[in-house]
């Protein structure tokens, strides 16, 4: 039963790196940038959950769903203030942007909300499901679920509603889609506020496992070496990824000696470019014209 008690805390820890991954992934399909403070992103979502429903008084339903709204705005600012001025210029100074951006927002959480560690209050906090010997905390499952759903309803988004398509169109060959119709810096501004919202739903299912700080956001490299494990451009892959990375890591972390299973992804990550550089999905991945 300890076996199963540590793989269900590994798959929602691997659910948690692969919603950040999954924001990676988006960005990069939309624009081909890497936005590196995608974890960050994270964090001032969980904290902005934090405001609305520990210090405001909101349910945690409602104050969930208001902080990734929020988010939705904050991730299209972001794209229009500081991401669309650097269009064209060399792939080195957005990948600098990007993480001066993680620096700044780390900063801008630590003099708003304090370096403290804070906890958000959530109505199944300390509740747990017994099964025979297997004891799992509700916290745990609400994030493997909150994912599967979330994963499902992004499905439909691309499959079924026309602005998911012209996502997807923009993705394939940006040009190509303008002179169909397509509004690509408008659907490109949507790509960065949904990646920031699948970020900050990923800090909100965390903050009941995890505390929340101004430096939760660092396991935004975990999900980076996650998306490449995956496959970078495969938004199955990211899950996949995510999930690997996360079981490993609360094997290893739990079987051998301490320390390593914080370790673990990079060995998982250098293993992977070593054996299958382009990912487990990256050959499915192919653009259409």
């Amino acid at each position: 039963m300890e076996i199963l008690q540590v793989l269900v805390v590994g798959i929602s820890y691997g659910c948690v790196y692969g919603l950040i991954a999954l924001g990676f992934v988006m960005i990069y399909k939309a624009t081909e940038m890497l936005n590196f403070a995608q974890g960050e992103l994270m964090m001032i979502g969980a904290f902005v959950a934090f405001t609305l429903v520990n210090l405001l008084g909101l349910h945690f339903y409602l104050g969930a769903a208001l902080a990734l709204l929020a988010m939705v705005g904050l991730g299209m600012a972001l794209e229009r203030g500081l991401l669309r001025p650097m269009i064209g210029e060399p792939p080195f100074a957005v990948l600098m942007l990007t993480i001066g951006l993680g620096f700044l927002l780390r900063a801008v959480a630590s003099s708003i909300w304090g370096a403290e560690p804070r906890t958000l209050d959530v109505p199944f906090a300390g509740e747990k499901l017994v099964i025979g010997d297997l004891v799992v905390g509700y916290d745990n499952l609400v994030v493997v679920v909150g994912t599967a759903i979330l994963c499902i309803a992004l499905w439909l988004f691309f499959r079924h509603s026309r602005i998911g398509v012209a996502m997807q169109a923009a993705s394939q060959n940006q040009l190509a889609a303008y002179y169909c119709g397509v509004p690509v810096k408008r659907v490109t501004s949507l790509v960065w506020g949904i990646s920031a919202a699948i970020s900050a739903t990923a800090g909100v299912l965390l903050a009941p496992i995890s505390l929340i700080d101004p430096n939760m956001g660092l396991v935004g490299i975990k999900a980076f070496a996650a998306a490449i494990v995956g496959g970078f451009g495969s938004l199955p892959g990211a899950i996949v990824g995510g999930l690997i990375v996360g079981i490993a890591e609360q094997f290893v972390g739990r079987y051998l000696p301490p320390g390593l299973g914080e370790v673990s992804a990079y060995v998982i990550l250098l293993a992977m470019l070593f054996v299958r550089p382009q990912g487990i999905f990256a050959s499915l991945q192919q653009k259409k014209v």
